[in-house]
């Protein structure tokens, strides 16, 4: 098929442009007409993109016949128009292809090779901490923090920015990064040299599909995979399923996006969308505007999905317009002539159909650490205390051990009036019980692009200070928008006062509690939940509360629309009935309820359509990149093709990804006599795998700082030290929550190192059995590696050691990062695991059939033990050739440079 067949021009506004035209393939018999919105695009992408030589006619053909469900996985190459990081990811990409230019230039290459071939935009956002809290200043002094903490990764940031052809760099300060993605950075409609297509983009951070709420296919990969297409490479994927969610009905009165989205997570997460594409269709659309809509998607990996999508339609337009973007009427006629515009008329074919009725939701919450388990808001204090009493997944073989506390028996907190500890903090005085909350935080991406929660959060502080109620002491509040405009239109409405009052000044412009960047809590407060072994809880507007994510201190994280942070906030604790009972006293004795604070629809639609205005998106975007002085004045390396690597940085190292790097692949061998590392269970996210959050002092990570000369209180975050392997490799697998088998029932990065059959810590186990030559593998249940994309998940994995793991299903972008660092993800038969196996990870295991890898192909698992053994057959996740080229090649960067040079 010769393609110039479904190049056509369009004129828009005076001025001619090229198109691919998809509805050109009905005439050759492809139903366009009937498949979903977002196969559509990938449908135009690979008929640009289509050269014959890696994206070929039968890759065209596949994805135009699109046939909903498949028996085997069909892959098809697709070129994503740009690429979105956050700092955390960011730092990591960027000494990795500083390393890669090292590399090129060892084997004789050009290092000006490794360029990225596709835009970049690298958002700082993740780094802000809040470490100050309550006072006007916060902000500033936030900032000066984070600058203080992190200005050597920010100048490396400033040198890539002028070292890398294609990639800009927003400054600290702007917001987050998936915000300013949806305000600013997205186009839904790209034109380059003359030909318009459509907006497409990948992201090193799972929560990427938020766009797509604005009808631009996006979502999350590893930063391994997104360093591959960033140098030219396609993005290999097999063609998904798409399950179309149909938005019936109109929400109640008093919901707001947040509750839509928890219940959808709900819903989606039982039904089972891993690895799909899920679209919105229905009369309930309608009844969204664009912030509702990338509430939702930007929630894709809490419900499972590769990328919630909502096709472009007039909502879209009004948004481009808010949003002071200049292309909206090439937006509007390009999609409609080019069938992806949404008129609510469509007849599309779905995979699967899921129906769910807005007037259905209601006022929630989830928690304690997963985004998936809902609860209503009438039912809070009655299931808290089912989960103080270990009623929430608790261990089978326990006695009543509670989830959160594996060291006693659970306890009746049903009567918790005696159960506090007593706290004085100069003049004051308070108690904190096990409920109490002692961190009440707005932020994230997640609901800080929404205007109406962020109104009403507003609303509920003024209406609560007005009727005099005030935030108890022990609550660590904070106020940390995603965008600059949240501030603009909250101060300029004359509500910004009332967030105040209640302590919710404003904080920082970033990614901060949600991503676990909450900051310190005050320390007689952390040595009274430490001594008496509390259970207390954090509500933030967030989309992630994975076990020590928001805190290592706090055990239950609870998942909540902005006003409903507001009120916990107040009340100060969970364990309370917002309906029923009062949320605070008034100083007259008055009880005041939540109804008494929670403000209309029509009082939100007011402050909206008075002060949310376009002059505010051109002014704060207009700026984006300057940055401020700060910025301005950060010293930075020159401009140079190669990196000057500075070894006593202990925040950028050389990785050793690239070390003994040569052009010729070696093929795998089989894995003898290996050992397994850990023995995990369920939902074990990449929270628990990666190094996150606060740096243990003890810890492996902890004590090679201290053994570099850095003092405990600038030991800063795992994520701000990202760009050294040595720290990284050693908090990996480190997760104060996580939970080893092997060392049950103790909790922690801990595991046993069996040549002395001792307990130690996990980088000082693996260090042992990579001096003995012992190779090692990971044992798990289901969703291994659920969570956000981080790619030290796989990169500590390999440098631990572990040649494999072996799990009952994996979340996609982790298998992926994977695959991409050269460590094989297998998979239990269907109704097998180590459990049902018998297995306890004291074994020796073999697994052979590896020199002859293939897709999906079966290979065999011996375990023995004592002279006894059983043998079982594995899965090789490896789901296409490309995948097991990566493998054979030691890992997708090791391939691209290989590609590179014989290109």
């Amino acid at each position: 098929m010769n393609t110039g067949m479904l190049k056509k021009k369009i004129r828009i506004s005076g001025k001619e442009y090229e198109y691919f035209d998809i509805s050109a393939l009905g005439d050759m018999g492809y139903d366009i007409a009937s498949l979903p919105f977002s196969i559509r695009i990938l449908v135009e992408n690979v008929a640009r993109k289509m050269d014959g030589k890696i994206v070929k006619e039968s890759d065209l053909l596949h994805i135009a016949g699109w046939r909903g469900r498949y028996d085997k996985p069909v892959e098809i190459p697709y070129y994503p128009s740009r690429i979105l990081m956050q700092d955390f990811t960011g730092v990591p990409a960027v000494v990795d292809l500083a390393a890669m230019r090292d590399a090129i230039k060892a084997v004789g290459g050009d290092p000006k090779m490794i360029n990225p071939f596709v835009p970049v935009d690298l958002v700082i956002d993740h780094s802000v901490q809040i470490d100050y809290y309550g006072t006007s200043d916060s902000l500033n002094q936030n900032v000066k923090t984070e600058y203080g903490r992190n200005a050597e990764r920010y100048s490396l940031l400033k040198w890539a920015q002028k070292s890398f052809s294609g990639l800009r760099v927003v400054p600290p300060g702007a917001g987050i990064c998936h915000q300013v993605n949806l305000e600013y950075l997205g186009h839904v409609i790209s034109l380059s040299n003359g030909i318009l297509f459509p907006d497409t983009v990948i992201g090193t951070d799972s929560h990427t599909p938020m766009i797509a709420g604005a009808g631009v296919m996006a979502w999350g990969v590893g930063g391994i995979e997104a360093e591959a297409v960033m140098m030219g490479q396609p993005y290999y994927m097999i063609i998904p399923e798409v399950v179309g969610v149909e938005l019936a009905g109109k929400a109640k009165p008093g919901v707001a996006s947040t509750d839509i989205v928890l219940y959808i997570t709900e819903k989606l997460r039982k039904k089972g969308v891993v690895g799909k594409f899920v679209e919105y269709f229905g009369e309930g659309l309608d009844e969204l505007d664009i912030p509702d809509r990338a509430t939702i998607s930007n929630m894709s990996p809490e419900y499972g999905a590769t990328m919630g999508y909502f096709p472009i339609d007039g909502r879209t337009l009004d948004y481009l317009r808010l949003t002071n973007r200049d292309n909206v009427e090439i937006v509007a006629e390009y999609a409609k002539k080019n069938a992806l515009f949404r008129t609510g008329n469509e007849k599309i074919r779905y995979s699967d159909i899921v129906r769910i009725d807005l007037s259905d939701v209601e006022p929630s919450v989830a928690g304690p650490s997963r985004p998936q388990d809902r609860i209503a808001l009438k039912d809070i204090k009655e299931r808290f205390y089912e989960i103080l009493n270990g009623g929430y997944e608790k261990e089978t073989d326990s006695n009543c051990i509670s989830r959160f506390n594996h060291e006693s028996p659970c306890v009746d907190y049903s009567d918790t009036e005696s159960e506090y500890a007593a706290i004085s903090y100069g003049d004051e005085e308070f108690r904190i019980k096990n409920e109490s909350v002692v961190i009440a935080a707005i932020t994230s991406c997640t609901n800080t692009s929404n205007p109406d929660v962020m109104i009403g959060a507003a609303l509920v502080a003024k209406k609560a200070v007005q009727s005099g109620l005030r935030v108890p002491p022990y609550v660590k509040t904070s106020f940390a928008p995603g965008s600059k405009v949240v501030y603009d239109y909250l101060a300029q409405s004359g509500l910004m006062p009332y967030l105040e009052a209640l302590g919710f000044h404003l904080a920082a412009f970033g990614c901060t509690t949600c991503i676990g960047n909450s900051g310190p809590l005050r320390h007689e407060i952390a040595k009274a939940i430490e001594h008496d072994n509390l259970n207390v809880a954090a509500v933030l507007s967030g989309n992630r509360n994975f076990e020590a994510r928001i805190h290592q201190k706090i055990r239950s994280n609870f998942l909540m629309s902005p006003m409903l942070v507001v009120a916990f906030a107040i009340a100060g604790r969970v364990d309370i009935d917002l309906y029923n009972e009062p949320v605070g006293i008034d100083p007259n004795g008055r009880e005041v309820f939540l109804k008494d604070i929670w403000p209309s629809a029509d009082e939100i639609l007011q402050y909206k359509s008075r002060f949310l205005k376009q002059e505010y998106y051109e002014k704060r975007y207009s700026e984006i990149f300057r940055g401020d002085d700060l910025w301005q004045n950060l010293e930075v390396t020159a401009k140079s093709t190669l990196y000057d690597w500075d070894e006593n940085s202990t925040y950028i190292k050389k990785p050793p990804f690239f070390d003994n790097f040569t052009l010729e692949t070696e093929t795998p061998s089989d894995i003898r006599s290996a050992r397994a590392l850990l023995v995990l269970g369920d939902s074990i996210t990449t929270d628990h795998i990666s190094p996150a959050g606060e740096i243990p002092y003890e810890y492996p990570a902890g004590r090679y700082l201290i053994d570099q000369g850095v003092p405990k209180k600038q030991f800063n975050s795992y994520g701000s030290r990202r760009g050294n392997h040595e720290v990284m490799m050693r908090g990996t697998f480190a997760n104060v929550r996580i939970k080893n088998l092997l060392v049950k029932p103790k909790e922690g990065g801990y595991t046993v190192y069996f040549p002395e059959n001792k307990q130690r810590y996990v980088f000082d186990a693996a260090t042992g059995y990579i001096k003995s030559g012992i190779p090692l593998i990971v044992l798990a249940g289901k969703e291994y590696g659920t969570g956000s994309s981080r790619d030290w998940a796989a990169k500590g994995t390999w440098l631990l050691g572990v040649k494999a793991v072996i799990a009952e299903s994996y979340e996609r972008i982790h298998r992926s990062n994977l695959v991409g660092m050269g460590v094989l993800p297998l998979q239990f038969m269907p109704s097998q695991s180590w459990k049902t196996l018998g297995l306890d990870g004291t074994e020796l295991f073999d697994i052979t059939g590896i020199a002859e890898i293939a897709p999906g192909k079966k290979l065999n698992v011996k375990a023995s033990k004592g002279g006894s053994s059983v043998s079982f057959d594995v899965i090789a996740r490896l789901d296409s050739e490309i995948e097991v080229a990566y493998f054979k090649n030691g890992g997708i960067l090791r391939y691209v440079l290989r590609n590179l040079m014989q290109n």
